[in-house]
């Protein structure tokens, strides 16, 4: 197959409103239609995996152009993701049980109690 001499336009366009959609998605530019924030990490998900297959089904047939913003889009969307569901989960890790991070101590166990000296050597 041959590349074209230049990147088309419609394909930018489509690629960029991709990214436009995905980054909406991700929560972190305003939605036109709405004016809110309107954060939908699995439809993020799912437009980042949309442009992932048209790289790879495409894959050869880019201008150079074309699929070096195709990279980079793809790179900074999937590291944004990746930071969003890790502040997604921050609140849930903060919201569990202290037990299940830090040990209390037990009062009926043997050995020095919480606030004691260390006992001499």
């Amino acid at each position: 197959m041959t590349v074209d001499s230049q990147p088309n336009d419609l394909f930018l366009g489509l690629v960029a409103s991709l990214q436009a959609s995905a980054w909406m998605q991700l929560g972190k530019i305003v939605n036109p239609f709405s004016g809110k924030i309107d954060r939908d990490l699995e439809r993020a998900h799912e437009t980042i995996d949309l442009l992932g297959v048209l790289e790879e089904k495409t894959r050869g047939n880019l201008h150079p152009e074309e699929g070096r913003l195709l990279g980079q889009i793809l790179y900074e969307l999937r590291l944004n993701y990746v930071d969003e569901l890790k502040r997604q989960a921050a609140p849930a890790a903060a919201a569990a049980p202290e037990a299940a991070t830090e040990p209390k101590s037990d009062p009926t166990a043997s050995g020095p109690a919480e606030g004691a000296p260390p006992a001499p050597e």
